[in-house]
C-alpha cells in the first residue's frame, strides 16, 4: 500500500468500535463472506451483503493491489431447505443446487460484482469438516451422542463475545432443539445422521451430514487459514451463525481469534415493511433485473440505489429510490460521454476508507457532477467521475437509462408526476437549484418532459 493512501478504518462488531485496519499480511489480505444457500432465488436483502463486500473487495484491491487480496464467498449446497425444496419440485438435489447457483451467479454479475477469488462449495469440503470435528472432540469441546456430534458450549468460557447476548436471549435466538442426547440446552449440532433419502457422507460417527455453522468454519480454514483478517455478512448472522463459527474455529485450533475484524450490514425492508414470503411482500434480485413495477432495472441502478445508504444502517427499498438512482446515473452518463479514462479521486478513496462511507462518496459524486454542468468541456473532471463510478462497480455505459425507462414504463403515475412537479416548484421558490434540477432529471429519466411557463406554472408531456 502506498505511503500516501488514506488509513482504512472499519467498524468491528467484535469490539463495537471503528478500528484502523491492520492486515495480518499486507501481501495477502484475506476476507470471508457468507454466501447463498442455493435452494431459491436470492432476494434483494441477500443482495445487500453481496454489494457491500464487493465494494470493500474493490477498495482493498485498490489499496493493496489486485494480486494481494483473497476474497472467499461460499456456496451452501447441503442444507435441510435444499432437501425439502428438491423433494417439493421432484428433482434431484444436484439439479436444484446447480440451477439455482447458475441464476445467482448471473444475477450478482449483473449487479456489477467482481467474482470472488474462491467460491467454495460445502459439499467439496466434507473432509475438512470431519477433521475440524475430530480436533474439537480431542480438545474437549465436542462430544458424540446417538449418531450426532455436538459442540459443548459451556466448555468455551467466553462463548457469546460477538453477540453479547444474555443466556436467555441466546437460547431463544438459537431456537434450541430439545433432545435427550444433548448435555446442555445451548449445545449445537456439528454432525447429524442422514436418512437414506437424504444426502450423507461416511464419517467416524456414521453416515451423516454437517451442521450449517460447521460448513463456513471448514471452508474459511481451507482457503484462508486458521486466523484471517475480515469476516462479513448480514447483521442477522451475528447470532447464532457467526458466534458458532467463532466457537468452532477457535476451539479447534486454540487461537484467540478466528477473524480480527467482523463486519455486518444492516437490514433491508421493502416499501416500509419487513420482507415476507407468506405476505407476498418479497422481491428477488432476478425480478428487479427482469421487471419490477413495470421496469427492468439495470444492475448499476440497483447497486447505486443500495450504496446511497451506509452499509450498517437499515434501508427501505422502494421504486422511488430506484427511479431517483436511475435519473442521477442517466445524468452522469450524459455529462461524461466520450470522456477519457482516468483514476479515482483521492476524496473518493478517503470516503470509502472511513468504514465504507458510500453516502459521503455519493455526495462527492454529485458535487463533481454539479461542477461539470457549468463546465461542459471539462473532460478531465468527466473522466474522473467515470473512474469514481467504476471503482464503486457502476458502469455508466451499461445501458441508456433514459431509453430504458421510456421503453419499460407503461404505467406512468400522474399523481406521482404532479407531486414531483410541486416539489420542484417549491425547490425553485427556495432557490434550491440543485434539487430543482435533480427532480427535473428524475422525471426526464421517466420520459417526462417539463415546460416552465411565464405565469410560474409547469406543464408536462411524455416523450416516447
Amino acid at each position: 500500500m502506498s505511503s500516501d493512501a488514506p488509513v482504512l478504518k472499519l467498524y468491528n462488531t467484535l469490539t463495537r468500535a471503528k478500528e484502523e485496519f491492520r492486515p495480518l499480511d499486507p501481501a495477502n489480505v484475506r476476507m470471508y463472506v457468507c454466501g447463498p444457500t442455493v435452494y431459491d432465488y436470492a432476494h434483494i436483502g441477500n443482495a445487500r451483503p453481496i454489494i457491500v463486500f464487493d465494494v470493500l473487495f474493490r477498495l482493498l484491491r485498490h489499496l493493496y493491489g489486485a494480486d494481494h487480496v483473497t476474497y472467499v464467498r461460499n456456496i451452501t449446497d447441503v442444507d435441510d431447505k435444499i432437501n425439502a425444496r428438491a423433494a417439493e419440485r421432484g428433482i434431484t438435489i444436484r439439479e436444484l443446487t446447480e440451477g439455482t447457483n447458475k441464476i445467482f451467479q448471473e444475477d450478482v454479475k449483473a449487479l456489477g460484482c467482481l467474482e470472488p477469488t474462491v467460491q467454495p462449495r460445502a459439499t467439496e469440503h466434507i473432509a475438512e469438516m470431519i477433521a475440524l470435528i475430530e480436533k474439537m472432540i480431542a480438545a474437549g469441546h465436542a462430544y458424540a451422542a446417538d449418531g450426532h456430534v455436538l459442540f459443548d458450549v459451556p466448555s468455551m468460557a467466553d462463548y457469546g463475545r460477538l453477540s453479547r447476548r444474555p443466556l436467555d436471549e441466546m437460547i431463544a435466538g438459537a431456537r434450541v432443539d430439545v433432545a435427550p442426547y444433548k448435555r446442555g440446552d445451548m449445545d449445537f449440532v456439528l454432525w447429524k445422521p442422514s436418512k437414506e433419502s437424504e444426502p450423507g457422507w461416511e464419517s467416524p460417527w456414521g453416515r451423516g451430514r454437517p451442521g450449517w455453522h460447521l460448513e463456513c468454519s471448514a471452508m474459511s480454514w481451507k482457503h484462508l487459514g486458521e486466523v484471517f483478517d475480515i469476516h462479513g455478512g448480514g447483521i442477522d448472522l451475528v447470532f447464532p451463525h457467526h458466534e458458532n463459527e467463532i466457537a468452532q474455529t477457535r476451539c479447534a485450533f486454540g487461537h484467540e481469534a478466528m477473524a480480527n475484524y467482523w463486519m455486518h450490514n444492516g437490514f433491508l425492508q421493502l416499501e416500509g415493511e419487513k420482507m415476507s414470503k407468506s405476505l407476498g411482500n418479497f422481491v428477488t434480485i432476478n425480478k428487479l433485473l427482469t421487471g419490477w413495477k413495470g421496469i427492468a432495472w439495470p444492475g448499476s441502478v440497483i447497486r447505486f440505489a443500495m450504496i446511497q445508504s451506509h452499509y450498517r444502517q437499515p434501508i427501505d427499498w422502494t421504486s422511488g429510490r430506484l427511479e431517483e438512482a436511475a435519473a442521477r446515473l442517466s445524468s452522469f452518463r450524459q455529462r461524461t460521454a466520450g470522456a477519457p479514462d482516468s483514476k479515482p479521486s483521492l476524496w473518493l478513496i478517503e470516503a470509502l476508507a472511513d468504514d465504507l462511507n458510500t453516502p459521503e462518496a455519493v455526495v462527492e459524486l454529485n458535487r463533481l457532477f454539479e461542477q461539470l454542468k457549468h463546465r461542459p468541456g471539462d473532460f478531465e473532471s468527466a473522466g474522473e467521475l467515470r473512474a469514481n463510478c467504476r471503482l464503486l462497480g457502476i458502469d455508466l455505459d451499461e445501458v441508456n437509462l433514459n431509453e430504458m425507462l421510456r421503453a419499460s414504463r407503461t404505467d406512468l403515475d400522474e399523481a406521482f408526476i404532479e407531486e414531483r412537479i410541486q416539489a420542484r416548484l417549491a425547490a425553485r421558490a427556495a432557490k434550491s437549484w440543485a434539487e430543482s434540477d435533480r427532480i427535473r432529471d428524475e422525471l426526464a429519466a421517466m420520459g417526462v418532459a417539463l415546460k416552465d411557463n411565464k405565469d410560474g406554472t409547469t406543464t408536462w408531456e411524455v416523450k416516447r
